[in-house]
């Protein structure tokens, strides 16, 4: 099966965002703002990491070319990444940390709801474990926006400052195109546009609560479905990429 398939791509495209988003999470190790929360962003980046080695397998089996799930994650070039960019923007401090991954959890969330009904038997079965993984890290996520919005003044501030830096890349989450209208005929998968009302009204939820207001979504950022990154890209993949640019074929 050649890899302009509509399914190949839209697998490559989640197993694309988990692994950065993933990276992004674990840059956080040794860095985060108590040694409870510590623990909990590795073991959350661990997640994400699994999910996309099992999306890696199935998109490297569809490929047909032999080709393994290091290949995919860690031999390609900055352009054939095709992940959102929501999922690339840096770790400014920690609530752009919390917004960002709460941002796409909600979102993936929804989408993982309905891949377990997938007429894909394979995207069924990842969707069915990811579904329970996903659950947790919006629950911690929008428990912290929560307790930064309605803390102190300053956190407040940061919160709603990381809200409206990266809310306009929220929206290209929900773009349909020529890949996901042909899976959604197939009853493979949702429209991403579908899975907007329910993305929204839970953040308004947990917006409310945190007393932050919702930036405007009608401008949006897009581009990495494509392979067009933020600048912010190239650094991810200097180091997520360093050990198979600098030992090709390195096997632990």
């Amino acid at each position: 099966m050649g890899a302009a398939t509509p399914l190949y791509t839209f697998v490559l495209r989640l197993a694309d965002d988990h692994l950065i988003l993933g990276q992004r999470v674990s840059e956080l190790c040794g860095h985060a703002p108590m040694l409870e929360e510590d623990m909990a962003l590795p073991n959350i980046g661990l997640d994400l990491l699994g999910q996309a080695r099992a999306l890696y397998t199935y998109a490297a089996e569809l490929q047909g070319e032999g080709k393994s799930e290091d290949d995919l994650a860690f031999c390609r070039l900055e352009r054939d990444y095709v992940n959102a960019l929501l999922v690339e923007r840096p770790n400014l401090d920690f609530a752009h940390t919390i917004v960002r991954h709460l941002l796409h959890a909600l979102f993936v969330q929804q989408l993982w709801q309905a891949l377990q009904g997938s007429s894909d038997a394979t995207l069924a079965a990842v969707a069915g474990k990811a579904a329970k993984e996903t659950a947790y890290h919006v629950r911690h996520t929008s428990e912290w926006l929560i307790r930064l919005g309605d803390g102190t003044d300053e956190s407040h501030e940061r919160a709603q400052e990381a809200l409206d830096i990266l809310m306009p890349y929220a929206k290209e989450l929900f773009e349909d195109d020529a890949t996901t209208q042909a899976l959604a005929a197939q009853g493979v998968a949702p429209l991403p546009s579908s899975l907007y009302e329910a993305w929204s009204q839970r953040l308004d939820e947990i917006l409310s609560m945190a007393t932050l207001s919702r930036p405007d979504l009608t401008l949006g950022l897009s581009g990495g479905r494509q392979g067009r990154h933020t600048e912010e890209m190239g650094h991810v993949l200097a180091e997520l990429q360093f050990m198979q640019r600098a030992y090709p074929g390195l096997s632990w």
